[in-house]
């Protein structure tokens, strides 16, 4: 009995100690031994449940780190790439080994029946330069242009010697591919035949939606080639740029600095394409190198010189990129003797609707009017598309110097030639301003919603007074240039109670008209107190001693022709001032201008006009 227990005893502890796993038998091992294993094997697992649970949760936390460091790559990615240049090649140049001993050349089209014979200022045709920078291009051609189009098939039976060149250019920049060259073009979302062209033979084109990023128009117009030489002026790709319009601009040659400066400004439209929202952070790439607070320092002609590019709207402007409105203001604060301006239209509004007074670029010709006594004047086209209130403000400006000492405010219309078919052909579209020591091209009218709303790039070049030989600097140049337009037969002076008729349905009226009173006579054409020239003024500067004599002479010279009409095919003059709109020039304080009675008193006038320039109005029209 004794055993049978013992052996039971036994039995049960072994058959507990291989329940237990410990594979020993259970005969001669003591009780503590087995307890200490069975702990041993315990504390064992629980160290490695608790490694397990380290490595586990160690790895998550790599897998949670790398997601985000993925997300940080990506959304850094994705900001910086919001214009993609970053694999873009700038052929090495940066400011400090960019090439600053340039050259620089105006070029004008002026066209065939615009002839100055009193005065033999001419400058290199705008064909033959843009010719020039493709002579010279070896790799890359980059243009920005508004309107393309070269191609003249529906105007030939009309005018076909004056659209040869635009073929002309177009043929040549299809054969840019064969030389190894390519060619990148910039343009906003237009239907253009040449742009379906040029891209068949290889060019590059990106889109910009201005429309969609800023409600406004892309109406820049400038080349690069090769980043070393560049041309910015009024002409767009259009074959009417190369034949019927006036058009002025300015070629710089080997001047990389200058050039890698503009390609930034080209780099920012190509990197638009697609993109139907504005970035917030700008691509170092796309930062500005120069502008109106750190100049380019350089050498034109010969003669030292400061330069920078300005651009618009203010949402287009990356780190350090002046706007075109910073740079108009620069130039015009630093007038000194006289600031001479030509441009298409001259509209201190902000916008038709609102009917509210812009006062930026207007406020700053009346300080140099009134504070500083500089000379102003201004050239504004005469054709179609210009704003009854144009005169109005005009007017207002030349009535601060009616009777103020040292006051000199003058302004003229450059009228275009009536043709037989009553359109309009020889707009002057330029578009600077020349002081006596700088000067600003650009590619926009002087009306707010230019600036704010559409795209547009400007130069600014000033250079010394105390220069030997000014005639060689681009200051005397267009300088020179501008006052051959300003003499010519061509322009009118704003007169009490007339004004230009620069609609071209008014004119056949008018025309209408007056052959219908032939057999009486010519028409009466009433005078005014001050219809025999601008106001008077007390005194001139030194500068333009015999300007002065020069002006009266040629405004007496302008009314001796107003009186043949259409002998000399020039545009009619209004000779009531009833018949334009009356501006009441009121709460300046809340900057609203107010117009009464504008269309009833001339019913040939439209009904209504908006106060967009005619960058944009040619776009949405296609044509000028």
């Amino acid at each position: 009995m004794e055993l049978r227990g013992n052996r039971g005893a036994m039995g049960g502890l072994d058959v507990r100690g291989q329940g237990l796993g410990l594979g020993m038998p259970a005969i001669g091992i003591p009780a503590s031994s087995i307890i200490t294993a069975v702990q041993q094997q315990d504390y064992s697992s629980s160290v490695w449940l608790r490694r397990r649970d380290k490595l586990e949760h160690s790895q998550q936390k790599c897998i949670v780190i790398f997601a985000l460091v993925c997300c940080f790559a990506v959304l850094v990615a994705l900001i910086f790439s919001a214009v993609d240049i970053w694999g873009e090649d700038e052929d090495g140049i940066t400011e400090e080994n960019c090439s600053r001993n340039c050259r620089v050349v105006l070029v004008e089209n002026i066209p065939d029946d615009i002839s100055f014979l009193d005065n033999g200022t001419s400058h290199l045709p705008l064909s033959v330069g843009l010719y020039s920078l493709l002579d010279r291009a070896i790799r890359v051609v980059e243009i920005v242009s508004p309107l393309w189009l070269l191609n003249s098939s529906d105007y030939e039976s009309s005018f076909q010697p004056a659209a040869r060149q635009g073929r002309a250019l177009l043929s040549r920049l299809q054969g840019l591919k064969a030389k190894g060259i390519q060619l990148k073009i910039s343009s906003g979302p237009i239907d253009s035949t040449e742009l379906g062209m040029l891209a068949k033979h290889y060019a590059e084109v990106h889109y910009v939606n201005t429309t969609a990023l800023t409600k406004g128009h892309l109406l820049s117009s400038f080349w690069v080639v090769d980043r070393r030489h560049i041309y910015i002026g009024s002409a767009s790709m259009d074959w009417r740029s190369l034949a019927t319009r006036k058009e002025l601009g300015v070629l710089v040659y080997d001047c990389s600095c200058l050039a890698l400066d503009l390609h930034r400004v080209f780099s920012l439209y190509w990197g638009l394409q697609y993109k139907d929202f504005i970035p917030s952070f700008w691509s170092k790439r796309l930062f500005a190198l120069f502008n109106r607070d750190a100049p380019l320092e350089l050498t034109l002609n010969s003669t030292k010189a400061q330069a920078y590019v300005s651009s618009s709207p203010d949402v287009f402007i990356p780190k350090d990129r002046s706007s075109d409105l910073e740079a108009i203001s620069r130039v015009i604060q630093e007038a000194r003797h006289f600031i001479y301006i030509s441009i298409i239209d001259y509209l201190p509004l902000l916008s038709r609707s609102a009917q509210r007074y812009w006062s930026r670029i207007d406020g700053l010709i009346r300080e140099a009017l009134i504070l500083r006594k500089v000379r102003v004047r201004l050239l504004i086209s005469c054709w179609e598309k210009t704003h009854p209130l144009t005169f109005n403000f005009v007017w207002s400006l030349r009535s601060l110097c009616m009777e103020q000492v040292n006051c000199s405010l003058e302004a003229k219309f450059f009228n275009p030639r009536v043709q037989r078919d009553g359109s309009l052909q020889g707009i002057n579209h330029n578009r600077f301003m020349v002081t006596d020591q700088a000067i600003y091209l650009g590619n926009l009218d002087w009306v707010g919603n230019e600036f704010n709303l559409n795209a547009g790039v400007g130069l600014v070049i000033s250079q010394p007074e105390g220069v030997e030989e000014r005639n060689s600097t681009v200051v005397e140049q267009l300088r020179a240039a501008f006052e051959r337009d300003w003499f010519s037969r061509y322009t009118r002076s704003l007169q009490a109670n007339k004004i230009p008729v620069c609609n071209k349905h008014q004119i056949n009226r008018l025309v209408q008209i007056k052959t219908s009173h032939i057999d009486n006579g010519p028409m009466p054409i009433r005078t005014g107190q001050h219809d025999n020239g601008p106001a008077p003024m007390r005194s001139s500067h030194k500068d333009d001693g015999q300007t002065g004599v020069k002006t009266r002479h040629h405004d007496d010279k302008l009314s001796k022709i107003s009186h043949q009409g259409k002998a000399n095919e020039l545009v009619p003059i209004i000779d009531s001032y009833q018949e334009r709109g009356r501006v009441k020039m009121s709460h300046f304080d809340n900057r609203q201008v107010q117009v009464k009675g504008a269309h009833r008193d001339n019913p040939m006038e439209p009904p209504s006009q908006s106060a967009e320039s005619s960058g944009s109005r040619e776009i949405l029209n296609g044509s000028l």
